[in-house]
């Protein structure tokens, strides 16, 4: 990170000036010079870092924190959710799902039987592992009905997106229930009211329309079903165990740790830190990992080198998905070092709005300046929470503001947010298609999300 006496002496216009000069630059190495993602975004945040200002001795640290953070959290969730969706893939659990899910939804209804079952994943399952997790379900339903993988894929994405923003024990939503002082019993109904609604007309409409226009092939990325093993394809029950496992242990981590926000348990109990740990998200899909190769693999007759090499083929093809989400992070990373979200914050903090329109505002711009929805969020809700306790706002209300805060920092995702190319890499989706599909899906997401918020806001 930049040096502790360096402070920013460049005003928000230069700065603006800077964020899109450096995304113009992106998007033209990447669409017309052809340049490679990773190299791209690996140039652009060196550029920016200089030009904004970043002290030379500094930008590297700067660079690699970026990188090193989004890593953190992005390399392991994808890496052992790849493993766990090569396992379901070429056993043939995925195609069993999609057997079910089709007779029993039709092949009309698949894409919402789809999006359902990621809602409901989604509550207490985090974006990125929820995703990775149900990719294969989703390329073997597109293999089997036939179109583009967005009428499949834009559904499932969406239901993930729209319950990692809105919906408590999220990070985002806990903590501006947190910051606002808000009840997050009321935050998780007031969520759910906002996410349901918002991810059909948001993500399952669109993602039919969609389809309907983009061809989109389903990619090979996660591999296909081994034809010996689907004459002896594992049960769907066993399957859908599988499945439920992470989410199970997950829920522990995530349960408990709301519970020991609101008070009722104690968060230094070794029970409950014994059980958030196995519940950390990490942790829950390794151990899921451990227990699909033993039950879709070794109990059904597979060799202990053929699983070797089935787990070891998982990780080559999302390699790449993993740097470029990385870069992406790193990009994200210089933004914020430079200070272009707070210089744009501060400015639109001075402007008198309400408290619920400047909240939605301040993330969405800190959203745009620096990519992280979590981090907007949070930032956003801790700017105006002097604002809203001096407001005395009822329960209500107080929920209201942090599910418009949190449609603010989801809106307008692009080439800065690590979200922008896991979901482009693994649909296998150039920079255009996923600007005109995945950022308008987003932005579609807060959009609509804000409107409700501030209807139940004047209504109350």
């Amino acid at each position: 990170m930049p040096p502790e006496d360096w402070t920013q002496t460049l005003t928000a216009g230069p700065l603006l000036a800077i964020a899109a000069g450096a995304i113009a630059l992106l998007l033209f190495l990447i669409i017309k010079l052809k340049l490679h993602a990773f190299l791209a975004l690996i140039v652009v945040s060196l550029l920016t870092a200089l030009v904004a200002g970043i002290p030379t001795g500094s930008v590297i640290e700067v660079l690699t924190a970026g990188f090193g953070s989004t890593l953190a959290t992005v390399a392991l969730l994808v890496g052992l959710g790849a493993m766990l969706g090569r396992l379901v893939e070429t056993s043939g659990g995925a195609q069993v799902m999609a057997d079910f899910l089709i007779d029993r939804f039709g092949e009309k209804r698949a894409p919402f039987a789809l999006g359902l079952a990621s809602l409901i994943f989604g509550f207490p399952i985090f974006f990125d592992a929820g995703l990775v997790v149900m990719l294969p379900i989703v390329f073997s339903v597109g293999r089997k009905l036939g179109g583009s993988l967005l009428l499949y894929g834009l559904p499932v994405a969406g239901a993930f997106s729209v319950m990692h923003i809105y919906v408590p024990p999220h990070p985002g939503p806990v903590a501006a229930t947190e910051f606002l002082g808000a009840n997050v019993g009321i935050v998780i109904l007031l969520g759910l009211v906002v996410a349901i609604p918002t991810w059909y007309l948001t993500s399952y409409l669109f993602g039919r329309w969609a389809g309907r226009r983009i061809d989109l092939p389903i990619p090979s990325i996660l591999g296909k079903a081994d034809e010996d093993q689907l004459e002896n394809p594992p049960k769907f029950g066993t399957v859908v165990a599988i499945l439920l496992l992470p989410l199970v242990l997950i829920f522990a981590n995530t349960g408990l740790d709301a519970l020991g926000a609101a008070g009722a348990v104690e968060r230094d109990n070794p029970a409950v830190l014994a059980l958030r740990a196995i519940g950390a998200t990490p942790v829950a899909l390794l151990i899921t990992v451990l227990v699909a190769a033993w039950v879709l693999g070794r109990r059904r007759g597979v060799s202990g080198t053929a699983l070797e090499k089935t787990l070891d083929s998982a990780l080559g093809p999302v390699c790449s998905v993993i740097l470029i989400t990385g870069a992406g992070g790193m990009f994200g990373g210089v933004l914020r070092a430079t200070g272009i979200g707070d210089a744009l914050a501060d400015v639109l903090s001075d402007l008198g709005l309400p408290v619920i329109v400047a909240g939605f505002l301040i993330a969405a711009i800190l959203r745009v300046a620096q990519g992280s929805a979590t981090v907007a969020l949070t930032t956003a809700a801790g700017l105006i929470a002097p604002a809203v306790e001096a407001g005395g706002y009822n329960p209500v209300e107080l929920a209201a503001i942090v599910v418009a805060v949190a449609a603010g920092s989801v809106v307008l995702s692009h080439v800065n947010d690590s979200g922008f190319w896991l979901v482009g890499r693994f649909f296998d989706m150039d920079v255009k298609t996923t600007l005109r599909t995945w950022t308008v899906m987003e932005t579609a997401i807060g959009v609509m999300g804000f409107a409700i918020a501030a209807l139940v806001f004047v209504v109350v």
